[in-house]
């Protein structure tokens, strides 16, 4: 109830009633709406930033965000992992398989390239949370580019691999006559006296002496090409085609045990030694091309030698002395 106000009135020797202006009534219920708006308006803030007038179903849509922030925390660490891996696989690529099989290493600016042109993340803009959404999805598409490239880089390598197995293969790396079964080493790869004309020449292989018969082996995998005596000088003889480059051929051999077109592995039994064509007596001339070109067959004899063996090769062989064919 609002207080009533007197004041004393010396003219009539009374006290009469304060009546209040009507702009001061109107100022005061002016200030009462204002502060009564605005305590509304900071109240209703108050409560919208508190759980109290949320629904149960929004009450459960705000579980379910914080549900969904948890997961991309746990995303994101399950992709940090991920990144650790391929890193570690990516070196070991790079500096280990790729170094052994002689291919060029992947550019790390190819691995960790990312994704240029238009928006690809326009949707997923306008969010609360849209900064950690586009985050997580750009992080987790380059992860999947870096994958694809390794995978490839794999089925590269594995094919290298293939590929270097095959030429360890086909590599001429044995001695095509037993140690057992040969007499001496006789001539080597260089200039040699001719057994006929007694004049100096290059002979372009290598002269092992051994009894007739006595088995010719295959020095590597590959197919045979020729076998036949209608090559000069060579007598019956054998030309196996290895690939990669290496042809090696078997001369002067008394007979054969391989025909043309036919698959052999290092070590098959090829012929026989003789001393069919131009041979002073029977022995193996034995010979590797590579491309195209005879070399010295000295340095293809790892598989086969100790390492004194290799060495009382290696001395024979440097003597200019004279050949067999």
């Amino acid at each position: 109830m609002t207080k009533v106000k007197y004041y004393y009135d010396p003219d009539t020797l009374s006290y009469r009633k304060i009546e209040p202006k009507k702009s001061r009534k109107f100022r005061n219920v002016l200030l009462f709406t204002v502060a009564s708006v605005l305590s509304g308006l900071l109240g209703m803030l108050v409560l919208l930033n508190t759980n109290l007038l949320n629904t149960p179903r929004e009450l459960a849509l705000n579980r379910e965000v914080k549900n969904y922030e948890l997961q991309f925390e746990l995303l994101n660490k399950k992709m940090r992992q991920m990144e650790e891996v391929l890193a570690n696989i990516e070196e070991r690529d790079n500096n280990i398989y790729r170094v052994y099989f002689e291919a060029n290493p992947i550019p790390e600016e190819q691995r960790r390239a990312g994704f240029g042109g238009v928006n690809r993340y326009r949707s997923l803009e306008g969010f609360n949370n849209s900064e950690m959404i586009i985050g997580t999805t750009r992080r987790m598409e380059i992860i999947q580019k870096q994958m694809v490239i390794q995978s490839r880089s794999l089925d590269e390598i594995a094919k290298l691999a293939t590929e270097k197995e095959k030429l360890l293969a086909a590599i001429p790396a044995i001695q095509p006559v037993n140690n057992e079964e040969m007499t001496r080493m006789a001539s080597g790869y260089g200039w040699r006296s001719d057994p006929f004309t007694k004049a100096r020449k290059m002979h372009w292989g290598m002269d092992f002496t051994a009894p007739r018969g006595t088995p010719v082996y295959a020095s590597g995998d590959g197919e045979v090409s020729r076998a036949d005596n209608r090559a000069s000088g060579y007598g019956k003889h054998v030309r196996i085609e290895h690939g990669y480059g290496y042809m090696t051929l078997y001369a002067h051999l008394s007979r054969y045990n391989v025909k043309v077109g036919q698959q052999v592995k290092r070590g098959d039994l090829i012929g026989f030694v003789g001393s069919t064509g131009r041979s002073e007596a029977p022995h193996l001339h034995y010979e590797v091309w590579k491309d195209g070109s005879r070399i010295n067959p000295i340095n293809f004899y790892y598989g086969s030698l100790t390492a004194e063996e290799f060495e009382n090769m290696l001395r024979y062989a440097n003597q200019e002395n004279q050949s067999l064919d």
